[in-house]
């Protein structure tokens, strides 16, 4: 630790950081705006001046910046000197002199940084009376707003876009003395990760377009936190809602997984929850006819069907612990199937038995930032786990700041360091069938058939250990490239391993896993992180449920004649003559779910659940971190939480048991009970008991507008809020006004400090934990290890005899390719496809080949082709697409129409 003087006081702080950082954690109010904590500094803005002095005997001083000023022992700075004070004044000023007076009508009203920093240096009068310059904003797509008259230059926008993640389209045009941040022309944003410029920027430049279709000021919205739903990596997320009404999604600060950034996905994928599309009413059908009942009416009815009925439930990804163990209970254990293809299952289980018993842990994304070599094999992160790849993009810079460190340039003087390493990048590996957008920061790609891919894993496991399966048949080329990768990782302080079952190719898996295991036999703290398909996948897979391929065979021999369905559209999961048939062979067919799909057409009695912002649940990530998502708002309708009507079945058929069922506490303390693997997923959050100084903690901001107000239109009596036994959040703005413990903050808000930047006052440290730790509760661990070259036991302790055998040398065929999946950001996931803005971004079906292919068989870009594959044919638009692995194609996964393609397969493809 390290003694400064903050205005004659004395503070132990801890070294490597600018005065800025460490005056914010110490709680001070500095003004600043193009410091950001995951950008570092650059000097530009000149708003967090300070007066520095020598030593006690200076009086004088001189003015610096604070983020430009090293933390050293014995600094004295004052923040409250007059100098400093009127410096910070005409800057703001200055700053102020070409801003619109529109706060008002901005979207950014009352969450401004600009604002909050105006009032913090008491900048109240213009005495600018001058014409202001004026810009044309630009179209920036369906996400993000953008009205560059509120521009104040601090490049906050462009560092983070350019520098921080990877995009090339944004950009600073400089005419004499202006500067304009945009695109060159009005286009879609093409980073995946452009949302975050809403939170980036300190200004109303960048706004959420989505937000704009139903807007409501910050301090109306009803917020809890939760998790992102659509994908397994888990963020955190703030909800927020009016008139019932999901309005939007902002980023919720966790140091351990999303930090300060979103996928654009899971920031505006939320409006499915207002699609027109929702189930509302439970509904009783019979011969293609359906018609809506009553709650108690559809139980009874449902209740019926599986009195005396030999009952299967097939679980889901997508719903929450609660639900699928109230399910599993339901229908009991030996009767309780997996909700997603056979391969995806077989996986799953695989990895999670990697994970459990190996020698390699799985990283949050915290730590996947600070590896300094990592191989990803077989994964198209950016498009299958989105967030991950943005800390894998951080990666990259951590062996080069090694310069940095023997220069003695801090690592957060952002500008310098980025000068002293230039274009540097650390060893990071892509071995993918087809190019992904790590691409270009990556040292050496690979393109190959996913059998190869596995077989490049399995040589670099043997480089770097002899004793682990070696390679056949491996050309020069590639065992060179095998033996550069293993150099790098061998020779790395914290290497990572990056795969996942989007290949469908267990190979891929095991290979992955030798790699980790390796490092870790020779010493090295080696990480291996699997990507999850959906943000239950885990999850579901912990609770040992049977392969749905014996759903079908359970039904055919009358081991079962009822099926329930939990939030799954089983049309995704496998072709359509296989889900008919599967379908057909029940005598009743009861869906929970909380969107109309395919499955739902079919069934006969469809209640209603509630998606994430409406119920509470539980989900763990693909890290093996379990976190609970807190219900927004109270849903109109007949909407409940899937475990709520499991649990009112499980009533009626006698079950003791689930009466004592109040709320989720008791559903998960019941799991945990059960399952040991789920011994610790209650302690993901405080319990509904919980209470701070006898009160619960507001979902609403206290100033919140009256709910008087709110239903004027029906009633002006002011109206009870809804009661949250389940919870410990209120539905109103009444509650503790200390700060909550981590898993419960539904919104970040401080004294001064209206925008999404109070999240510093929130903090142990700026850019470290939350105060009382991140949220979350690890629920995978590997054993502990045993001896450096011993086998795997029976015992637990984690094994190190490494896994399977290389498959053989993929063979192009000259008449045929091998097709693979190729997923979409915006398009494969199932609920987000039915946000608008996202359903706008989504691609059309498309079959992609490269050159060469595309003139074997005849084929242009844009021509229409006929793809055989599976015992069907589709007839789909050509998509030339260099780089792809020879003897290799492509096929989206999750769009509409093609969703339920078995991959990979191979395929013919000739011209219609």
């Amino acid at each position: 630790m390290t003694k400064i003087f903050v205005d004659g006081r004395p503070f132990d702080v801890p070294e490597n950081q600018s005065m800025l950082q460490a005056c914010l954690t110490l709680g001070f109010d500095l003004p600043y705006f193009c410091w950001h904590p995951a950008l570092g500094s650059v000097g530009a803005c000149r708003q967090c001046a300070v007066k520095q002095y020598r030593d006690e005997k200076d009086s004088r001083g001189r003015i610096v910046m604070s983020c430009m000023t090293p933390v050293a022992e014995g600094v004295r700075i004052s923040i409250r000197d007059a100098e400093s004070v009127s410096f910070r004044a005409a800057v703001i000023e200055g700053l102020m002199q070409s801003h619109p007076h529109d706060c008002p009508v901005c979207d950014e009203g009352g969450e401004c940084h600009l604002q909050d920093m105006t009032v913090m240096t008491g900048h109240a009068y213009r005495r600018y009376r001058f014409s202001k310059r004026t810009f044309r904003n630009q179209n920036l797509g369906p996400l993000v707003n953008h009205e560059m008259n509120r521009c104040i230059q601090c490049y906050r926008c462009v560092r983070y876009y350019r520098e921080y993640a990877g995009g090339h389209d944004l950009k600073e045009f400089v005419l004499r003395n202006l500067v304009y941040f945009g695109r060159q022309n009005d286009g879609v944003l093409e980073n995946e990760f452009a949302g975050n410029l809403v939170e980036i920027c300190p200004t109303g430049v960048f706004t959420d377009k989505t937000l704009k279709q139903h807007y409501t000021r910050k301090w109306d919205l009803q917020l809890a936190p939760s998790v992102c739903v659509h994908c397994g990596i888990g963020c955190n997320t703030s909800p927020g809602e009016r008139y019932g009404t999901l309005r939007r999604i902002v980023n919720r600060y966790n140091g351990e997984v999303n930090g300060y950034f979103l996928c654009d996905r899971g920031r505006f994928g939320y409006e499915f929850v207002n699609s027109p599309e929702r189930l509302r009413q439970p509904r009783l059908q019979k011969g293609g006819q359906g018609e809506t009942a009553d709650g108690p009416v559809a139980l009874v009815h449902a209740r019926k069907l599986l009195d005396g009925g030999k009952v299967i439930g097939i679980g889901s990804p997508r719903a929450s612990l609660e639900a699928n163990f109230a399910l599993r209970t339901l229908v009991g254990q030996e009767r309780f199937f997996a909700g997603v293809e056979d391969e995806e299952h077989r996986l799953t289980a695989r990895m999670l038995e990697i994970l459990r018993s190996g020698l390699a842990r799985s990283p949050s994304l915290g730590e996947i930032e600070k590896a300094d070599a990592v191989l990803v094999l077989g994964e198209d992160v950016t498009q299958t786990a989105p967030r991950m790849a943005l800390s894998l993009r951080q990666s990259v810079r951590q062996q080069p700041f090694e310069l940095v460190d023997k220069l003695q340039i801090p690592r957060w003087l952002d500008h310098a360091a980025r000068e002293a390493v230039q274009d540097a990048k650390g060893p990071f590996f892509v071995a993918a069938p087809h190019p992904t957008k790590l691409d270009d920061v990556a040292a050496a790609t690979y393109r190959a058939s996913p059998d190869d891919l596995a077989r490049l894993g399995f040589a670099v496991a043997h480089a770097i250990d002899s004793s682990a399966p070696d390679v056949p048949q491996l050309t020069d080329g590639v065992r060179a490239l095998a033996g550069r990768i293993a150099e790098a990782l061998k020779n790395a302080k914290r290497p990572l391993v990056v795969s996942g079952p989007s290949l469908k190719c267990e190979a891929l898996i095991q290979a992955a896993a030798n790699v980790a295991w390796a490092l870790c036999r020779a010493g090295k703290p080696a990480a291996l992180s699997f990507t999850a398909p959906e943000c239950n996948t885990l999850g579901l897979g912990l609770m040992a449920a049977r392969p749905l391929g014996e759903a079908q065979q359970a039904l055919k021999s009358g081991e079962a004649d009822t099926i329930v369905i939990l939030e799954n559209d089983l049309y995704r999961r496998a072709p359509r003559e296989q889900v008919d048939a599967l379908l057909a062979s029940a005598r009743h067919l009861i869906v929970l779910d909380y969107l109309e799909t395919s499955t739902t057409h079919k069934a006969e009695v469809v209640f209603p659940s509630a998606p994430f912002a409406e119920c509470e649940g539980t989900f763990i990530s693909n890290e093996g971190r379990a976190q609970r998502a807190f219900q927004v708002y109270v849903p109109e309708g007949g909407i409940r939480a899937a475990w709520q009507w499991l649990r009112d079945l499980l009533i009626a058929s006698g079950a003791n048991g689930a009466a004592a069922w109040q709320g989720v506490d008791d559903v998960l303390k019941t799991l945990a009970g059960s399952l040991p693997a789920f011994s610790a997923v209650p302690q993901a959050a405080p319990s509904a008991a919980f209470r701070m100084a006898g009160e619960k903690v507001a979902r609403e901001p206290h100033r919140y507008s009256g709910r008087t107000a709110m239903h004027a239109n029906i009633n002006v009596s002011e109206p009870k809020p809804p009661d949250d036994p389940e919870s410990p959040l209120s539905f109103s703005m009444e509650g503790v006004s200390e700060q909550p413990p981590p898993a419960l903050i539904p919104f970040f808000w401080s004294p001064g400090w209206n925008s999404i930047q109070s999240v510093n006052k929130f903090q142990q440290e700026i850019a470290g934990p939350l105060r009382g730790g991140d949220p979350g509760v690890r629920v995978i661990e590997p054993a502990k290890p045993t001896e450096p070259d011993g086998p795997a036991g029976p015992d637990g302790n984690a094994r190190a005899d490494f896994l399977g055998a290389p498959p053989a040398v993929f063979e192009p065929q000259p008449d045929r390719v091998l097709l693979v999946p190729i997923y979409h950001v915006f398009g494969s996931d199932e609920t987000s496809q039915r946000a608008p803005a996202i359903r706008e971004l989504t691609p059309k079906p498309y079959v992609a080949l490269d050159s060469e292919a595309a003139r074997r068989f005849g084929l242009n870009d844009g021509d229409l082709a006929e793809v055989a594959v599976n015992g069907a044919v589709e007839r789909l638009p050509v998509k030339v697409r260099d780089g792809m692995a020879a003897g290799v194609a492509g096929l989206p996964v999750g769009l509409p129409g093609i969703e339920n393609c078995r991959l990979p397969a191979w395929a013919r493809i000739t011209r219609p």
